[in-house]
C-alpha cells in the first residue's frame, strides 16, 4: 500500500489527480487543512448569529439573492438548494470523471476558504476511500456559477436523497440504501454547506485533466502511426531537419521531428533520396508542424488544468479573519476555452491521420503497393471500409469541434446573463478522443499492413517494434475478415498506453 495522496487545496498534482481517480489510489485530508477548514467554518457561524447578510448564507441564490433568509430557515435553505439543483439529466457520467469531480471539490474546500464544516470533507474522502460512486448524470451544467446540477448530484448522494452507481455496472442504488450498508450517517449539511458543494468547477476541471492525460497519451500513439505510415509510403526525412523548427522558433515542432526521426532510424524505406524525385504530400512533409501545433495546444491545456486543480471556486470566498468575498471563480471560461481548444487540436490528429490512410490504400498514391492493399484485389476489399470508418469518425469531430464556449445562453433570470457552457466542451472532448484513437488504430493497422507488403525492406527501429506489437495484438490480413474487433483491442492499446509502451522499450523518444 502506497502512502495515502494528502490534501491540502495547494499542491494536488496532476499525476495524484490520475493516481486517485483511475488507480484508486487513497487519500487523507492534510493536518494544516483541518486547522484552516474549522477557521472558514467559525466565520460563517458568526455570520450567522449575527444574522449579517451574506449570499448563499443568509439570502437567497442567483435572482433571488437580495432575499434576506430568517436564521431559522438557514439550514432548510442548503438542503433546497441541494434538492432543488439536482436537475441533471442524460447518461450517468464515467467512473474516473466523477471520482475526479469529488476529489476536485475536496481539494477546494481544503482550502478553508468556504466556511463548511471539517465532517463535510471527511464524507468526501469516505467517497474515494470506499470507492463509492455517486449517480451524476451528464447534462445540466451551463459551466458557470460552477457545475451545479453536477454537483447538486454530488451533495444529495452525500444527503441520502440521491443515488449511487454500482461499480462495474450500469445500475444504480438509492444514496440511503448504500449509506445505510456502509454505515455512514447522511449529511445534514449546516448554513453554507450547499452552496459550498455546489459552487465549483470540478466537474469541466476533471474534464480537461483526463483530457490532457488521454491526448497526450494519443499524441504518442499518433506520432508512431505516422513514423509506420511514413516508412510504409518510402517518404523522404528531410523534412525532419531539426535546423526547420530552429529557424521557425518552435520548441514543438523541434520535438515532434526528433520523436520521427528516433522512430525512423535504420530505416530501409523512409530515407534521403539522391535524385530529385519531388516533395512529399503535407501528411507526411508537415508533420512537424501539424502535430507540434497539437502539442503546443496540450501543453496549454495542462497549464490550465494544473492551475485548476487547486483553485478555490466558491461563492462568496470567506477571507480571514470574517471577509465574505463575492464574486465569479466559480465560471468556467478559462477551463471551456482549453477543452474547446483541445478539442480542436486533437481533430487535427484525426484528420491527419485519415489522409494517410486514404493515401495507404489508394492505387495512384501509395507507391506501388496493390490497391486497399488487398490479398486478392476485386475477391476481397482488404482495408476499403476501415477507411471509411476514419473518415465517418473524422466528420463527427469535424461537427464536435465547434467551440461550446462562444455560444452563451442566459440564466437565472439573466443574473447569471454570459455562461461558459464547459460541461459540454468536455463531453464533447471526450468523444473527439475516443473517435481519435479509433482513426489512428486504423492508421496502425493499415500501415502495419502495408509494411509487410514491403517486406524483405523494413522500416525504422520504431516502426519494426510497433509493427511486432501490433501483431501481438492482430494478426496480419491474409483474407477478409471482420476488423471491428481489431480496431477495438487496438484503440484500447492506444488508450491504456501499452502499445506506446512497448515501442518505448526499445526506442527512447
Amino acid at each position: 500500500m502506497t502512502d495515502p495522496v494528502s490534501l491540502d487545496g495547494r499542491s494536488l498534482s496532476l499525476e495524484q489527480f490520475l493516481s486517485v481517480v483511475r488507480s484508486d489510489a487513497r487519500v487523507s485530508l492534510a493536518a494544516e487543512a483541518r486547522g484552516h477548514v474549522a477557521k472558514g467554518r467559525a466565520a460563517v457561524e458568526r455570520a450567522v448569529a449575527t444574522e449579517r447578510p451574506v449570499y448563499g448564507v443568509t439570502t437567497g441564490f442567483g435572482a433571488f439573492s437580495h432575499h434576506l433568509i430568517p436564521r431559522a430557515k438557514a439550514r432548510e435553505l442548503q438542503a433546497s438548494v441541494i434538492r432543488s439543483h439536482s436537475s441533471g439529466t442524460g447518461p450517468a457520467l464515467p467512473e474516473d470523471l466523477v471520482r475526479g469531480l469529488v476529489l476536485l471539490r475536496l481539494n477546494s474546500l481544503a482550502r478553508g476558504l468556504s466556511g463548511v464544516r471539517p465532517e463535510v470533507l471527511d464524507r468526501l474522502v469516505e467517497l474515494l476511500n470506499r470507492r463509492l460512486v455517486p449517480y451524476v448524470p451528464e447534462q445540466g451544467s451551463v459551466g458557470a456559477s460552477g457545475d451545479l446540477a453536477p454537483l447538486a448530484h454530488l451533495a444529495s448522494a452525500l444527503t441520502g436523497e440521491g443515488a449511487y452507481v454500482v461499480r462495474d455496472g450500469p445500475e444504480v442504488e438509492p444514496a440511503r440504501v448504500v449509506l445505510a450498508r456502509e454505515k455512514i450517517d447522511p449529511l445534514e449539511p449546516a448554513e453554507k454547506e450547499g452552496v459550498a458543494l455546489l459552487n465549483g468547477t470540478a466537474l469541466m476541471a476533471s474534464y480537461l485533466a483526463l483530457g490532457v492525460a488521454d491526448g497526450r497519451l494519443l499524441l504518442d500513439a499518433a506520432l508512431v502511426a505516422a513514423a509506420l505510415s511514413y516508412d510504409a509510403l518510402e517518404g523522404n526525412p528531410e523534412s525532419l531537419d531539426d535546423r526547420l523548427g530552429e529557424v521557425r522558433n518552435s520548441s514543438d515542432q523541434r520535438a515532434v521531428a526528433a520523436t520521427l526521426r528516433a522512430l525512423l532510424a535504420g530505416s530501409d524505406l523512409a530515407r534521403s533520396r539522391p535524385e530529385w524525385s519531388g516533395q512529399d504530400p503535407y501528411t507526411l512533409r508537415c508533420l512537424p508542424q501539424v502535430l507540434g501545433a497539437t502539442r503546443l495546444a496540450l501543453g496549454f491545456a495542462e497549464g490550465v488544468a494544473r492551475n485548476e486543480l487547486n483553485a478555490v471556486t466558491d461563492n462568496p470566498i470567506v477571507f480571514e479573519p470574517e471577509d465574505f468575498v463575492s464574486g465569479g471563480n466559480f465560471h468556467g471560461q478559462p477551463l471551456a476555452f482549453a477543452l474547446d481548444s483541445l478539442a480542436i487540436a486533437v481533430q487535427y490528429v484525426a484528420g491527419f491521420s485519415e489522409r494517410r490512410v486514404a493515401r495507404l490504400v489508394h492505387p495512384a498514391l501509395n507507391r506501388g503497393l496493390p490497391a486497399f492493399l488487398a490479398p486478392e484485389p476485386a475477391v476481397s476489399s482488404g482495408f476499403m471500409v476501415p477507411q471509411y470508418l476514419a473518415a465517418a469518425l473524422v466528420n463527427e469531430n469535424e461537427t464536435l469541434v465547434h467551440p461550446a464556449s462562444t455560444s452563451s445562453l442566459p440564466t437565472s433570470a439573466d443574473q447569471e446573463d454570459f455562461n461558459s457552457m464547459g460541461a459540454w466542451a468536455g463531453a464533447k472532448l471526450s468523444r473527439v478522443l475516443a473517435n481519435t484513437r479509433r482513426v489512428v488504430a486504423v492508421e496502425w493497422m493499415v500501415a502495419g499492413q502495408a509494411l509487410e507488403l514491403r517486406r524483405p525492406r523494413s522500416g525504422g527501429r520504431g516502426s519494426r517494434t510497433a509493427l511486432k506489437a501490433l501483431r501481438d495484438l492482430v494478426a496480419p490480413w491474409t483474407a477478409d475478415r471482420s476488423p471491428s474487433a481489431d480496431i477495438e483491442r487496438v484503440a484500447a492499446a492506444i488508450a491504456d498506453g501499452s502499445l506506446v509502451r512497448a515501442v518505448r522499450a526499445s526506442v527512447a523518444f
